[in-house]
């Protein structure tokens, strides 16, 4: 995904990201662009989270 970005591209796009957004809200944004790619990732695979929460609670009732 990155073969064509070196090091010094990458560093370039952090110091824009880090300047636009501030280093207060950017483990924020890191933290909520992991959770956007596992979800992704979830949802290719065919795992539904809402359908397993509410499978559980109709075997539970």
């Amino acid at each position: 995904m990155f073969g064509s970005l070196g090091l010094p591209e990458l560093l370039i796009i952090f110091a824009i990201v880090l300047v636009v957004f501030g280093a207060s809200r950017l483990p924020h944004l890191g933290k909520g662009l992991g959770e956007g790619i596992a979800n992704f990732r979830d949802g290719l695979r065919g795992r539904d989270e809402k359908k397993t929460i509410e499978g559980e609670k109709k075997t539970n009732a």
